[in-house]
């Protein structure tokens, strides 16, 4: 099942709804319905157009956040970097990046490119509210035009929230960009994810403190975000230096599509791997995994074939890429290994088992 839902593009960048922003759509239309003004539309009547205006607002808002985002990748693309997708979640949105501009400089005009537009789009709706809308007594009445002055503040809070110090908002990137000019990437990352956790360890106890539960909730979502980028900034930097060539699997265990199922679970207890590549001659096939095996009966294992559940989407690299690159294929794919292919033949494997060991060894 799909966690996302691919809606459009925008400067050729797919735009993507997370199942969690789906969810909690609703929700804000609800919350913009039961409010009084001027932070809701309680007071509209009737209740069909009062809750129409509240999703108007709800989809206005998040289209900002999507601006926001949208000038995050504007920027990286000018620094050379490829933007995979941005995507809509429960807090927020995220662009997916191949990786971060390691220059000081860029990444502090990136990260502070998004709260700078959603300050932007803040103060724009904001004075047209408090100029042009406020001062006439016929559009003020008007509930359609009191969404500017909503969608003004949400953004400056916005703004004003994602400059905090703190991974994963702006303003950790923003902070790491300061440190970075004054020691390495790495130990930069480790001193602003600190910051970061100090950070979020304070909001959970000021949220316990006075009754409220957003806080922690939020806190929460700070720390494991700050720990996160810590972790993975480290693993990136270990493996930048290594080729997948040094430390990927030579001789390649294959099956034969024709192999039954159950030869192949013998065939995983003798081996002791979890995956194989599937190969007719010299012609790589698929991909068979322990987790193909458990979709299939164990009635049907002796008449099933490993061509009737192979992975034909092959996702590979060359020997030439680099580790962390590769790591990072296997990541946002979530696979445990990836075929290396030189000019359409299978030289190796890399699993994820082979990055562990070595970021384990690195890290020792």
């Amino acid at each position: 099942m799909k966690s996302s839902l691919g809606i459009g593009s925008v400067m050729g960048i797919p735009i993507k709804l997370h199942i969690t922003f789906l969810l909690v759509l609703p929700v804000f239309v609800y919350v913009f319905a039961i409010y009084p003004e001027p932070f809701g539309f309680a007071r509209v009547e009737p209740p069909l157009t009062r809750y129409a205006i509240s999703a108007l607002a709800a989809i206005l808002l998040f289209v900002s956040i999507l601006l926001h985002e949208l000038a995050h990748s504007y920027l990286a693309r000018r620094y050379g970097v490829k933007i995979e997708s941005i995507t809509l979640f429960l807090f927020g949105g995220v662009s997916a990046m191949d990786e971060m501009p390691r220059k000081p400089g860029q990444e502090a005009k990136m990260a502070f490119a998004g709260p700078l537009t959603s300050l932007i789009i803040g103060s724009i709706c904001l004075f047209i509210y408090g100029y042009l809308i406020s001062p006439n007594p016929v559009l003020s009445k008007n509930s359609v035009f009191g969404i500017l002055w909503t969608l003004g503040y949400m953004n400056l809070v916005l703004g004003i929230f994602n400059m905090l110090p703190a991974f994963p908002m702006d303003g950790g990137r923003v902070l790491r960009s300061f440190y970075a000019t004054r020691m390495s990437y790495v130990k930069a990352t480790q001193s602003a994810a600190s910051v970061g956790k100090f950070f979020a360890i304070l909001m959970a106890i000021f949220g316990i403190l006075v009754g409220n539960l957003w806080f922690p909730l939020i806190a929460l979502f700070i720390y494991v975000g700050a720990s996160e980028e810590e972790r993975s900034t480290q693993a990136e930097v270990a493996l930048e230096n290594i080729r997948v060539e040094d430390i990927m699997t030579k001789d390649v265990v294959s099956v034969s599509p024709s192999m039954s199922v159950e030869d192949l679970v013998q065939f995983i207890f003798q081996k002791k791997h979890m995956g194989y590549p599937v190969m007719e001659g010299d012609s790589l096939k698929g991909v068979v995994t322990l987790t193909d095996i458990e979709r299939v009966p164990y009635t049907e294992r002796s008449a099933a074939r490993v061509s009737d559940i192979m992975t034909r989407n092959i996702v590979s690299v060359p020997s030439t890429a680099r580790a962390s690159d590769a790591l990072k294929l296997i990541s946002s794919k979530n696979i445990g290994r990836v075929m290396v292919i030189d000019n359409g033949s299978l030289v190796g494997i890399l699993s994820r088992t082979d990055l562990v060991r070595i970021l384990r060894l690195r890290s020792e």
